[in-house]
C-alpha cells in the first residue's frame, strides 16, 4: 500500500542554509515555487552574501545551440569547433553563480542541451571553471504558468527545494529594503493577504511578495490620486478585494497620531482600541526609530534617541494590552534590530519587571 505525503517545503531563510550546504559539494540546486514569492531575489541575495558574480540566464529565451555554442571552422586545424556563449565564464579563477531562471519554461530541447552542463559541468568543448556554481529556478506545473515537464534525467541532476511564503522572512526583507510602512503595517495585521495566489482563479492581479513591493514603490511619493483612483491602481497589483481592504486601512491610519509626535512625547494617549490601529502605530513608531537611529549616530546624540525609545515603550505600556506590548518589543528588537541600551532608557526597569520574561519566552 502506498502512502501519500504532502510536498515538503522550506522557507527562504532555511533554503539559504540548504543551498550553501549543497554548494559546498558543488551540487546544482533547483528552486521550485509559485510566481512572485522571491526565488530570484533569494538567488541575488545569496550571490551578494557569498561575494560571487551572478550570471542570470533566462533559459526560455535560449535555443539549444545557445548552450553548446555556435559551430565554426578552425582553419588552422581544419576541424569544426564550438564558440561558447559569452554569458558563460571563461576565467579559470571565476567564482560566479550561473542562475538558470525559469528553466522548466524552456523548450524540452533546450532543457536537454543543459543536461551535460548541469551534471558534468561541461558542454561540447566548454568546461565550467572549477569554482563556478549552478542554481536553477522555476514555477510548478500546478501554478498554470508556461512550463514544460522537466525530464526525469534532468530532474535527477538537481537537489530540489520547494519554497513556501513565510511572513517572518518577508518582514525581515521588507525592513531591510524599506518597504512602505503602510504596506508593512497592513500585512502585520492581515498576514494572510501577503500571498493569495490561486492558479484556478481568473484574476489577473493577485497578492504576492513581488506585487506588494510594486504597491510600496507606487506609494513612495505623493501620487496626487483620489482614493478611488489609488484603489484602482493598487487593484492592478494585488487584486480588487485586498486593495479595498488596504486603502481602508490607510484611511484609518491617516486619522491616527503621527508616530514622530508619539516618540517626541507630544502624544501619550491612543483613542482607538482597534487592533489594526495598534499594528499600524507600532509599525510607524519602529520605522521612525529606525530612521532616527541613523541620524543619532551621525550627530552623535544617542541620548535623544533613547529618550524617544523610552516614549515608545511608555506609549505601548499605557495603551496596549500585554500581547501587543510583547509584539511591539519583539518587532523593535528582533526585526528592526534596534540597539536599546537599558541603562539609558528611563522606564526600562518598569518595563522589564512587567514584560521582560514574556518577551524573552516569545
Amino acid at each position: 500500500m502506498s502512502i501519500k505525503t504532502e510536498a515538503r517545503s522550506v522557507s527562504i531563510r532555511t533554503a539559504n542554509k540548504l543551498i550553501n550546504t549543497a554548494f559546498k559539494s558543488k551540487r546544482p540546486v533547483m528552486l521550485w515555487g509559485a510566481p512572485g514569492i522571491g526565488k530570484s531575489e533569494l538567488v541575488e541575495k545569496l550571490a551578494q552574501d557569498l561575494g560571487r558574480d551572478l550570471i542570470d540566464v533566462r533559459l526560455p529565451l535560449w535555443e539549444p545551440t545557445d548552450i553548446k555554442g555556435m559551430p565554426f571552422m578552425n582553419t588552422n586545424t581544419g576541424t569544426m569547433e564550438w564558440a561558447p556563449p559569452a554569458e558563460f565564464p571563461t576565467d579559470p579563477n571565476s567564482n560566479a553563480i550561473i542562475f538558470l531562471d525559469e528553466i522548466n519554461g524552456a523548450a524540452p530541447s533546450v532543457q536537454a542541451a543543459a543536461y551535460q552542463l548541469i551534471l558534468n559541468r561541461r558542454v561540447g568543448q566548454y568546461k565550467l571553471p572549477e569554482n563556478v556554481l549552478i542554481i536553477a529556478a522555476g514555477n510548478r506545473d500546478s501554478d498554470k504558468g508556461v512550463t514544460y515537464r522537466m525530464p526525469k534525467p534532468l530532474a535527477n541532476r538537481f537537489v530540489h527545494l520547494d519554497l513556501r511564503v513565510d511572513f517572518d522572512c518577508w518582514l525581515d526583507w521588507a525592513i531591510e529594503h524599506k518597504v512602505h510602512a503602510d504596506v508593512v503595517g497592513f500585512l502585520q495585521f492581515s498576514k494572510r493577504d501577503l500571498y493569495d495566489f490561486d492558479p484556478k482563479a481568473d484574476s489577473k492581479a493577485f497578492a504576492t511578495p513581488r506585487s506588494w513591493s510594486f504597491v510600496s514603490e507606487l506609494l513612495q511619493d505623493d501620487t496626487g490620486l483620489t482614493s478611488v483612483e489609488e484603489t484602482d491602481l493598487i487593484s492592478g497589483c494585488v487584486g480588487e478585494g485586498i486593495a479595498i481592504k488596504f486603502n481602508a486601512h490607510r484611511e484609518l491610519r491617516g486619522k491616527l497620531p503621527n508616530p514622530g509626535d508619539i516618540l517626541d512625547g507630544k502624544v501619550k494617549k491612543l483613542e482607538s482600541n482597534e487592533i489594526s490601529v495598534q499594528y499600524a502605530i507600532t509599525t510607524g513608531m519602529c520605522y521612525e526609530l529606525k530612521e532616527g537611529l541613523d541620524n543619532a549616530k551621525k550627530e552623535n546624540d544617542m541620548d535623544a534617541w533613547h529618550k524617544q525609545t523610552s516614549n515608545f515603550i511608555q506609549f505601548m505600556m499605557d495603551n496596549f494590552n500585554t500581547e501587543m506590548v510583547i509584539y511591539g518589543a519583539r518587532l523593535a528588537l528582533k526585526n528592526y534590530q534596534l540597539p536599546f541600551n537599558h541603562k539609558k532608557i528611563e522606564n526600562f526597569k518598569d518595563f522589564f519587571e512587567r514584560y521582560g520574561k514574556l518577551v524573552i519566552e516569545a
